[in-house]
């Protein structure tokens, strides 16, 4: 798989205050750049389901975990093939499993790009090809006064004339990433001693491991990458449908928001946590990966998300 302008090369050191923002149609790929330095790739065309791979953060350090993209990495684990890099996915959309790739979703026409911003159109399809619903996701890369990078997503998903659309109750999503191995809670037993153990906390308090199944407005991944301290948090938005979403958060290095997975993280009855869209009805949510220098408390997360949450956080 190839990944564009050869972003797996270490980008230099920036302090972006607000810097400029380019995207750039590639082949199947927008590249996005930063200050004329790269910062993200988001693939769009022959793939499964769109991602983006790499994503550089404010030291200029890769922060996404290489495989599938790139095997051999010292400190990676071959698992979970189908977390790549950031994703928004499914595990039961209408019974796809779209989180897997077993299932797809993918572009349809060119995606449209103003300033910052991409916006996909996308049919997500079951096995056997048949249009289950659309999903149009737009995204925009950006910088902050405080020198952190984010992306943030804007989802909408809309059930077909006819419907309905389900969205199932399972763990498996939702908006998602698989970061840097040093970002783990826990090292599997061939890094132990050998790679940092990250840090994780929620917006309640919640530390470490604990975080998954727990409900929170947002939860923050740090540790040492390249010689700095350096994290990412996801946020979700307080207008999104059943916030504070629960994490499906865990300690190798995936953490996702998923309002859909409830019996799986509070033991309730299976399908308690379907979402159920009729015929022609949309859902909206929205989000931002915000990539930092510093600890949470040091970054500021909980206020950088009162700011975002207000529409300040730009």
């Amino acid at each position: 798989m190839v990944v564009a302008f050869g972003l797996l090369a270490s980008a230099p050191f920036l302090h972006p205050q607000q810097a400029p923002v380019v995207l750039k149609r590639l082949d199947g790929t927008v590249e996005v750049t930063v200050a004329g330095s790269p910062m993200a790739a988001l693939h769009f065309a022959g793939v499964a389901r769109p991602y983006i791979f790499p994503f550089y953060g404010p030291t200029g350090a890769q922060m996404l975990r290489n495989y599938p993209f790139k095997e051999g990495v010292e400190g990676e684990t071959p698992d979970h093939p189908h977390h790549t890099g950031i994703w928004f996915a499914h595990g039961d959309v209408n019974g796809a499993d779209i989180w897997t790739r077993k299932e797809t979703m993918t572009i349809v026409g060119d995606p449209t790009i103003i300033g910052s911003s991409v916006t996909l159109d996308l049919v997500m399809r079951g096995s056997d090809g048949e249009q289950l619903g659309t999903c149009q996701q737009t995204i925009t890369f950006g910088t902050t006064g405080k020198g952190a990078r984010f992306v943030d997503f804007d989802v909408v998903m809309r059930a077909n004339d006819g419907g309905p659309l389900v969205l199932g109750d399972t763990k498996e999503g939702t908006m998602a990433i698989r970061t840097h191995p040093n970002l783990k809670l826990v090292q599997p037993n061939e890094f132990k001693n050998q790679l940092p153990v990250g840090k994780a906390v929620n917006s309640e308090g919640v530390t470490g491991p604990d975080i998954w199944g727990k409900r929170a407005a947002w939860v923050d991944y740090w540790g040492e990458v390249e010689g700095r301290t350096v994290g990412i948090a996801l946020f979700d938005h307080p207008e999104n449908p059943r916030h504070p979403t629960w994490w499906h958060a865990r300690e190798y290095g995936l953490f996702a928001a998923n309002p859909f997975g409830v019996s799986y993280f509070e033991g309730k009855p299976a399908g308690t946590g379907d979402m159920s869209l009729a015929s022609g009805e949309e859902v909206r949510f929205r989000y931002r990966f915000l990539f930092h220098t510093g600890d949470a408390e040091t970054a500021g997360i909980a206020n950088e998300y009162i700011m975002w949450a207000i529409g300040a956080g730009r």
